[in-house]
């Protein structure tokens, strides 16, 4: 204990010295600076002259007025005097005087003898004399403040700047970090939801910091380090936390971007400063926020090296290797790039853990949800089981962010409490495309297209057995840009998708332009979002999930910022490159083709459920089925609900059997569908299509029978748009 209180005097006298240091320099600076300035002013203003001279002066009427002290005399000239005294300043009048057309105004001074006969003399000539103050102690203060006020203006001003940078001039080397003490983060296990096994890990870290002999007993040490992983706004500052107030230990937080600043050292300085800090209330956490601002690898793939930023990564590496675990000083970091993180940062006894915060599962998502709803009033409508089934590749941030917006929503509406209603339409406004853009007045036109577009896509889903049930169609545009789409809820949370259900959702993409097409025998440009969602499909289906019959099992692409955009590039050559694009341009092509031939074979439900939504702009899923099965006369499976039962569909997704009563009509409708249509002659198939068919024979029969379930889900592959089921025009 005595030792840590003399650390910490000496810690006090070295966290000083560098600002008094600092001080001294400036001063000397702003000393230098003021002395300057007030000798050249001197110089270029007043010059001193000889007695002898000041009396010729007198006797030659070119003296005006003097001013007499005890010790000097100041002579005013008149202004048509000639006398020019030869000294350093004397060019610099001149040309003054050259460039202005102006006199220099110089003022001359002499020193003071006990001349009886200048008075006189000074009367004779008509001079006018004034008596100067003598007082000593007015003239000190005077050269005092000449030289200490500028001097305390540029020290104000640096320290103005150094606050901006952020600290004063006496806290440049600080670490700035927040410091939660004891209990007061607020934040518990309880209140974060749906990272099961993140908090597992982290509850061993809080068991040893609360019960440290249980572990030191049998020889086990504290991890040093643990490294949080995960996509942005999954929770990884908030398990921080967490485990701080579980713990009870004081809780020091912190972005890796606090540490670098302009000067060099700068950042090294605070880390040093950080784990003093630390070291004088240990036991403690502390969390260090995108440590990849300061841990990133110089490698020039990764932007290279820099100086201040690696002089700060080696003072973090040198401190974590010099403190003791013993002591309960445990660090957390976080980051969403951590294949840019220097390797050796990652190695034990340092960054001990990686512990790996992904976007929670259905269960995760619904007890989420309950966390966030907590403090929230509901009625007796409200169904979590759904919002959480529907609301698939979200995450914790944008799940607490739906139920804030239903809540403001319901009392947008005068509503006491949140019901059903108010819940779907805050996951349209966080997950699909923001609010209903109502003042975008699309001509009639323009709103047919859509509407088919929109319908294409559905029907499309609903004659094909491996797609996922429609849930929502409208045409309504929003104001992130949709002018509308083709809502999709999946019947259960699936984690791997296979080669039919690849397929077929390229094709239920292609659905929105093949009905263009059809109809109109033109194109649009809002068939945009779909050809790249079913690009980017195809291109992993050949590049990445090996079901080429091409390039078979050959890996051809490398998934990087895995946690962010999910971006892949290609390690092979130039004609692989080739005939990848060739296999992806086949693949699309036959989906393109088998889209057509489908909404060719109903073109009597495409337009009915056209001009239906046409008129209409927004149906559910249910409106949708029930027409289509109207339409090409296929009785429904699914039982009657009852008149008080809520119809929306959205609860339907969350009953299991209303999901499958309804992929079993759809696929009942495909089967029945091309009964009737067998009597009438079916349009021939392309190339592409009957290379799409022969695709999808070779995964019904070969490798998609046995699936490894530690195989990444597909589902990473797509873009955000697809993990929401969304078809957008």
């Amino acid at each position: 204990m005595n030792d840590n209180n003399n650390q910490g005097g000496g810690n006090n006298d070295n966290k000083h010295r560098q600002p008094l240091f600092m001080l001294a320099l400036f001063s000397l600076i702003a000393l230098f600076i003021t002395t300057w300035f007030w000798n050249s002013a001197g110089t270029s203003q007043k010059q001193q002259i000889t007695y002898s001279e000041f009396i010729g002066l007198v006797e030659e009427d070119q003296v005006q007025k003097v001013e007499i002290t005890s010790e000097t005399i100041t002579i005013t000239l008149k202004s048509d005097s000639t006398f020019k005294k030869d000294a350093p300043g004397s060019s610099i009048a001149e040309e003054y005087e050259k460039r202005t057309g102006q006199p220099y105004l110089v003022t001359y001074y002499t020193g003071y003898l006990n001349d009886e006969q200048l008075l006189p003399l000074l009367k004779e000539h008509k001079v006018e004399i004034n008596r100067g103050s003598s007082n000593a102690a007015t003239t000190i203060l005077y050269n005092i403040l000449s030289i200490v006020l500028p001097l305390l203006i540029i020290w104000g001003i640096f320290g103005l700047v150094m606050r901006n940078m952020g600290g004063g001039p006496f806290s440049m080397g600080r670490s700035g970090a927040k410091v939660y003490v004891e209990k007061t983060t607020g934040v518990s296990f309880a209140d974060v939801a749906g990272q099961d096994e993140a908090k597992e890990s982290l509850q061993e870290v809080v068991d040893f910091l609360h019960n440290p002999k249980k572990y030191t007993r049998i020889g086990a040490k504290l991890p040093k380090g643990a490294l949080l992983v995960g996509p942005p706004g999954t929770g990884k500052t908030l398990l921080a936390k967490a485990v701080a107030g579980e713990a009870g230990v004081p809780f020091f937080s912190l972005a890796g971007s606090d540490f670098v600043e302009m000067f060099v050292g700068v950042g090294a300085s605070r880390v040093r400063d950080l784990f003093k800090e630390a070291n004088k209330q240990a036991p403690c956490i502390i969390f260090i926020d995108e440590i990849d601002a300061i841990g990133k690898s110089r490698d020039s793939r990764f932007g290279g090296g820099n100086d201040e930023r690696e002089q700060t990564l080696n003072q973090l590496l040198a401190e974590m290797d010099g403190f003791e675990s013993s002591k309960g000083l445990m660090i957390l970091a976080a980051t969403n790039r951590p294949g840019v993180l220097e390797k050796f940062l990652l190695r034990p006894c340092r960054f001990d853990r990686r512990m790996i915060v992904d976007r929670p599962d259905m269960k995760g998502r619904l007890e989420t949800l309950k966390v966030h709803s907590k403090d929230v009033a509901m009625d007796e409508t409200v169904d979590l089981d759904a919002l959480a089934l529907a609301s698939a590749g979200l995450v914790g941030s944008d799940l607490a962010n739906i139920i804030n917006e239903a809540a403001i929503i319901a009392v947008k509406h005068d509503r006491k409490f949140v019901n059903q209603s108010d819940l779907f339409e805050a996951f349209e406004l966080v997950a699909v495309g923001g609010k209903e853009k109502k003042d975008r007045a699309m001509s009639d036109k323009e709103r047919r297209h859509v509407a088919y577009h929109e319908v294409g896509h559905a029907l499309v889903s609903a004659l094909q057995k491996n797609a996922e049930p429609v849930q929502k169609i409208t045409i309504v545009p929003r104001t992130m840009g949709a002018l509308g789409y083709t809502l999709q809820t999946p019947e259960e949370e699936k984690f791997l998708e296979t080669k039919d259900e690849l397929l077929a959702k390229i094709v239920t993409y292609m659905g929105g332009r093949a009905a263009e097409e059809i109809v109109f025998s033109t194109y649009t440009s809002g068939a945009a979002n779909d050809i790249e969602n079913a690009t980017a499909i195809a291109r992993n289906m050949v590049t990445r999930f090996g079901m080429s019959d091409k390039f078979g099992m050959m890996g051809l692409a490398t998934v990087e910022s895995q946690y962010l955009e999910g971006r892949a590039s290609l390690n092979c050559g130039e004609e692989t490159a080739a005939e990848i694009d060739r296999q992806v341009l086949e693949m699309i092509n036959g989906a393109y083709e088998k889209a057509k031939r489908l909404l060719t074979e109903n073109r009597e439900a495409l337009d009915k459920i056209s001009e239906y939504l046409y008129e209409k702009e927004t149906i559910t899923g249910k409106e949708f089925m029930d027409m289509f099965r109207k339409i090409t006369g296929i009785e429904s499976e699914e039982p009657e609900k009852s008149e008080d039962a809520p119809a929306s569909v959205q609860e339907a997704a969350a009953s299991q059997g209303a999901a499958n009563a309804a992929r079993s009509t759809a696929s009942q409708g495909a089967a029945n569908m091309a009964r009737n249509t067998a009597a009438r002659p079916k349009p021939a198939k392309s190339e592409a299509e009957k290379a799409l068919d022969r695709m999808s024979e070779a995964a019904a029969s070969g490798g998609s029978k046995t699936e490894d379930p530690g195989v990444e889900a597909p589902k990473k592959a797509v873009s955000a748009l697809d993990r929401y089921g969304k078809r957008e025009f």
